[in-house]
């Protein structure tokens, strides 16, 4: 059984069989899409190239002669994975999942990231179980312009979303002292929205590179749950 309030490095579909049927209230998850985004950025865009494992920025990039594209973002998760994801949770978001062949839903979530005339997408799609109307979260993630510049966060994932734009879908479609459960957690993002608003959680992430990352950003953060702390996240 895995514990709450934990992280874990692994295949999150063997990790799952751990829990019972729906023991977990809401997943909140951002799967790899399949598009390589990893390998050579998002479709149209180049700039994330050599962004891999181990952080996001211009210290961290890393000659095209020497880098070995990840592969993490290769494919898309198969469908046994989101069989288990079912399985073992009350509800389900899931970001990109208009590229998953997930059943019909009338909530979708879109998040409007603001971009002004960039050559990244305007919008993001999440694909919900609920059965209210489609709602759009908009949340500025430019580049170096985000939506809250006097607390910026730092950026060490490729496809990482904002801690504030998770924590405001958690208001919405969750409550406090729910557990909640991000298959793919990547640099931690789910679970430090979670511990900001007292909820519970548990983060599965294959990349160890990356499992290191969340666990310094849940250690940095202040002792308070509420608020932002300059470059803690």
């Amino acid at each position: 059984m895995l514990e709450i309030d934990q992280i874990y490095c692994g295949d999150c579909l063997e990790l799952m069989k751990e829990l019972p049927d729906k023991s977990i209230d809401l997943v909140l998850t951002d799967p790899p899409y399949g598009i390589q985004v990893a390998r050579r950025g998002s479709i149209g865009n180049t700039s994330r190239v050599g962004f891999g494992g181990g952080g996001f920025g211009r210290k961290n990039r890393v000659s095209p002669k020497k880098h070995v594209p990840p592969t993490w973002d290769n494919s898309p998760p198969s469908p046994e994975y989101f069989a288990e994801i079912f399985r073992v949770s009350k509800n389900q978001i899931i970001f990109g999942g208009n590229h998953f062949g997930l059943p019909p839903s009338p909530c979708w979530i879109v998040w409007d990231k603001d971009n002004g005339t960039t050559d990244f997408a305007d919008c993001e799609l999440a694909w919900t179980s609920f059965k209210t109307s489609i709602r759009k979260f908009k949340y500025r993630w430019n580049g170096m312009l985000q939506e809250d510049m006097k607390h910026k966060e730092k950026r060490y994932h490729p496809t990482q979303k904002p801690v504030k734009l998770f924590m405001q879908i958690l208001q919405k479609y969750s409550s406090p002292g729910d557990l909640v459960l991000d298959p793919f957690l990547g640099s931690g993002t789910t679970a430090i929205a979670c511990r900001k608003l007292n909820m519970h959680y548990i983060g599965i992430e294959r990349e160890p590179e990356y499992i290191e990352i969340a666990r310094k950003r849940l250690a940095a953060m202040p002792t308070s749950l509420y608020g932002f702390a300059a470059g803690e996240v």
